[in-house]
């Protein structure tokens, strides 16, 4: 049977583009749609947005250190406006770009929504949802990612989530950010070192739930020494809006004023009108697409990627399921996306990078483990007079003396286990790091001289 395409891409997304770019240099003829923006979450309202944010939210503690090491820093002002334009600025050439690569590897790219009129067809909408074209492929790959959600309380439509914090028209005095995940300490440190009054508040007793317990403990008091309101045990039952603020009324019969609410209580995968149910595609109790370890879904001719799978939902894991896509089926190269060992980063303030497993996963996974820990100062802040400990934790095996994990708490954690992740994913053991020279003065020293 002859179709229109080898490929159809719905969303142009990092894991999208990269499937779509790769299956047509390896011969497919591809299509791709996206309703909204080129580059999909991550480029245009996530990873890349929220790190210029960082960047940004930096500054006012670089200026308070610099006092100790001899600056006079003036009173530094900040324009919320200009902020905005600079990232809009980079996202838009970010996206062209995304539309460039496309364009060199031959895809055609559509601006419009899709959906799934067959298993072997899709059909693009217009604005008011009208069928404008249909075309048929031997393959469908779904790429759409995800979406925030709000809890179903009275007044959820008065708050924003991180698709709206990214254009706030004013930066608002005060924000209560309701989560404990990624999302909610990346925020809640951005709008306080903006200078905005801050309280974070989540349901759970401890934020950051999977991570290890030291650095969460740790996150915890760092983010409170830093002048953010952490309210643990309490979630939101109403949002009132009054004359000039936000009221939240807690379960704990607490109430919190802010000019503004953002809710960061999760993402679901974006499947909904997709016409996936009507085709007897699988599907997950979070609605996500249910696929095999080749993105294969239970109907033989669609396959999805990325965080509408729900399997392990970050940027670089959706660019390599992606092309394992591509080379599994276009490329005669049958690949497995080995979803063990993923580091990754919080990029709250202080940072968090870690790899691996957590002491109870290693204990619970392991029995008998060893752990090492080192709490210090960093040197940086011996002279500025920051009172912030870095913390630095490793989990190894003592059958084997495997390094099962390693957890961060400090500046420039990512980038350091970055460098670590090559190491844990060919078995580095505990001997191997002692036997590595260290670098000094650098607080990634700490890693190899640990006893």
């Amino acid at each position: 049977m002859a179709y229109d395409f080898d490929l159809f891409v719905i969303g142009a997304g990092s894991g999208g583009v990269r499937a779509a770019r790769l299956s047509a240099s390896y011969g497919a003829k591809v299509a791709i749609a996206e309703e909204y923006r080129y580059g999909g979450t991550c480029v245009i309202r996530g990873c890349v947005p929220k790190k210029l944010f960082v960047y940004a939210s930096r500054f006012q503690g670089a200026f308070d250190d610099a006092a100790g090491f001899g600056w006079d820093v003036a009173p530094p002002a900040f324009d919320w406006e200009k902020l905005v334009a600079a990232k809009d600025k980079e996202i838009e050439r970010l996206s062209h770009i995304y539309l460039s690569v496309l364009d060199k590897a031959g895809v055609h790219h559509f601006e419009a929504r899709a959906r799934l009129k067959g298993v072997n067809e899709v059909e693009l909408l217009d604005e008011a949802g009208e069928v404008q074209q249909s075309f048929t492929a031997a393959r469908i790959l779904v790429a759409v990612g995800g979406t925030p959600f709000k809890p179903d309380i009275a007044g959820a439509e008065l708050g924003i989530t991180s698709n709206e914090a990214f254009d706030l028209p004013e930066l608002p005095k005060a924000i209560t950010v309701i989560g404990g995940g990624y999302i909610a300490v990346e925020f809640a440190t951005i709008f306080n070192g903006l200078g905005v009054s801050t309280t974070l508040a989540y349901r759970g007793p401890a934020l950051l739930r999977g991570f290890d317990e030291d650095i969460r403990q740790g996150l915890t008091e760092a983010l409170i020494a830093r002048g953010i309101d952490v309210r643990l045990n309490v979630s939101p039952l109403t949002i009132e809006a009054g004359a000039n603020a936000l009221t939240l009324t807690m379960d704990d019969g607490s109430s919190i004023a802010a000019g503004q609410v953002m809710f960061a209580t999760g993402r679901v995968p974006k499947t909904a009108g997709l016409g996936l149910e009507a085709l007897g595609v699988a599907m997950g109790k979070r609605g996500e697409i249910v696929v095999d370890r080749q993105s294969q879904s239970s109907v033989p001719s669609i396959y999805a990627v990325g965080d509408v799978t729900d399997r392990v939902n970050l940027t670089p894991v959706a660019i390599r399921e992606g092309a394992a896509f591509a080379e599994t089926f276009y490329h005669d190269n049958p690949t497995i996306v080995d979803h063990d060992l993923i580091p990754t980063a919080v990029f709250s303030e202080p940072e968090i990078g870690t790899i691996g497993l957590s002491e109870a996963e290693a204990r619970a996974q392991h029995g008998d483990v060893k752990v090492y820990k080192s709490v210090f100062n960093p040197m940086k802040n011996t002279i500025s007079g920051r009172v912030e400990k870095t913390i630095m934790k490793m989990i190894v095996d003592q059958a084997s003396d495997r390094v099962l994990g390693v957890h961060i708490l400090g500046p420039d954690a990512g980038e350091i286990v970055q460098g670590l992740a090559i190491a844990l994913k060919m078995g580095a053991t505990k001997a191997d790091f002692d036997a590595t020279m260290a670098l000094h003065p650098s607080a990634a020293e700490e890693l190899v001289t640990m006893r």
